[in-house]
């Protein structure tokens, strides 16, 4: 539709949002509210995309840095209502028709959108409207016996019970020729205390007209606006739900309640266990199998990964077929190779445990490369912080660490090599050697009889004293 440019609404103060982040910059599913209706008109096919701003700095960052060109702001100042807001919007539309939309309606979809610009190709004007059991909030559609729509009415100004039971309510999307809306928005006088131009007012305007203004009936998904944090929380679990419809059509089993954000991506025959959240630019391979509780950010994921029950994955890649948790933690710039397991209470940071690499039990790896096929012992840690600066730990392939050792770095570990249990390493271990630096140990026969006797003296001594 290179015919049409979409503006979007958005000079709104947001004031009930209670924040000084600009209303439109709340995520939902992982997304900034701006970005839905921006989306969607673009995944229509629209020429261009005009956003209507008050000038907030944030929003039109935000735009550039999503969408680049494809995106024009321009200022309402001052803000006059949602007339005056299309008002200021036509004048960056340059195509022959126009599709206005709001930029707080994060459910609406390119089929809505799609059906009230061929609707308007017929009509002076076309707007969504939906029925609801439940109109009470919004304006109402009001129509001729005949069926010809006359007008949108508030809520506030309707005349009597019949009008306020009307169920059929404007959902704040309209299309029309741009000469048309131009022409309609030039004449629109303020009605109200506020001085305020209302877009909605174009309707009784075009209406008794030769050409018709049409109403399409779409989702009642598309009135969802958000003016506060509750209808922002009850939007995003309409976007969640989506999301999980979504991916089970493509091929990705969704169970439960999980929370996967708009922005994650999910390759068939990928499994995902209820409670489980994944968030911003995820991405999951074939066949990965991501178990209850774990939440993964900006985390990319191979083929086959198992992630266990309450694993947290952030800005960290796994490889093929690894195996992480359960309640491992991987910190950011973790790399965790092609069939390495990072086992429970296992914390990474800035560490790549190469192929085949095992740290399953209870350790610490920070700024360190593990090598392929060493194996990491329990209640193992990398030293890495001397309190000014990290060090690197380097463990070699096949390089076995034993339990409860403490690698203090900067240090590596040959090829090879055996760190015994208990171990603290402070200095290089050369490839097959073994470290061993532990107290010696000294077996003591039958003081153990005589040191309970001692104790058990000590303890009867010191009751009688209280």
């Amino acid at each position: 539709m290179k015919d049409v440019t979409a503006v979007v609404l958005a000079a709104g103060k947001g004031t009930r949002m209670k924040s000084a982040l600009p209303k439109l910059l709340h995520r939902a599913a992982g997304r900034p509210l701006i970005e839905f209706p921006v989306r969607a008109a673009l995944a229509l096919g629209v020429a261009k995309v005009v956003v209507v701003t008050s000038g907030q700095e944030e929003l039109d960052a935000r735009l550039r840095a999503a969408f680049g060109e494809q995106v024009t702001t321009v200022v309402q100042d001052p803000p006059r209502g949602t007339g005056d807001a299309v008002r200021v919007g036509l004048t960056r539309v340059e195509t022959e028709r126009v599709l206005v939309l709001c930029g707080d309606t994060p459910l609406v979809t390119a089929r809505e959108l799609e059906s009230v610009v061929s609707a308007s190709r017929d009509a002076a004007l076309a707007f969504v409207s939906a029925l609801l059991a439940e109109p009470a909030g919004y304006g109402r559609v009001l129509r001729h016996p005949d069926g010809r729509v006359l007008e949108i009415r508030e809520e506030k100004d309707l005349r009597s019970d019949a009008e306020r039971g009307v169920r059929e309510v404007n959902a704040g999307i309209y299309a029309a020729e741009k000469v048309v809306l131009a022409t309609a928005v030039a004449n629109l006088q303020p009605m109200n205390a506020q001085g305020e131009l209302y877009l909605t007012d174009v309707v009784a305007a075009l209406a008794p007209g030769v050409r018709a203004v049409l109403a399409v009936v779409g989702s009642a998904d598309a009135l969802v606006g958000v003016n506060d944090r509750s209808q922002l929380v009850a939007a995003e679990e309409l976007l969640y739900a989506r999301i999980r419809e979504r991916l089970g059509r493509e091929g990705v089993t969704v169970r439960g309640d999980a929370r996967i954000d708009d922005s994650v991506t999910i390759a068939a025959g990928a499994e995902i266990e209820a409670g489980v959240s994944l968030r911003g630019s995820t991405t999951l391979g074939a066949g990965c199998h991501i178990d209850v509780g774990s939440v993964l950010t900006d985390a990319t994921l191979g083929e086959r990964v198992v992630v266990k029950p309450y694993s947290v994955i952030t800005s960290s890649r796994v490889g093929d077929a690894a195996q992480i948790g359960p309640f491992a933690h991987l910190r950011p710039d973790s790399e965790i190779e092609t069939e390495a397991h990072i086992g429970n209470f296992v914390e990474t940071k800035k560490t790549r445990v190469r192929r085949g690499a095992k740290a399953n039990h209870l350790s610490y790896l920070g700024d360190g490369d593990v090598g392929e096929r060493a194996n990491i012992g329990a209640g193992t840690i990398f030293c890495n912080y001397d309190g000014y600066q990290k060090h690197r730990t380097v463990i070699g392939e096949g390089a076995f660490v034993g339990s409860d050792s403490q690698i203090v770095a900067p240090v590596t570990i040959g090829k090879g090599a055996f760190v015994a249990s208990g171990t603290t390493v402070t200095e290089d271990v050369p490839e097959d050697a073994m470290a061993l630096g532990r107290v010696r140990q000294v077996n003591k026969a039958g003081y153990a009889a005589k040191l309970r006797e001692r104790l058990s003296e000590e303890a009867r001594e010191a009751k009688k004293k209280k």
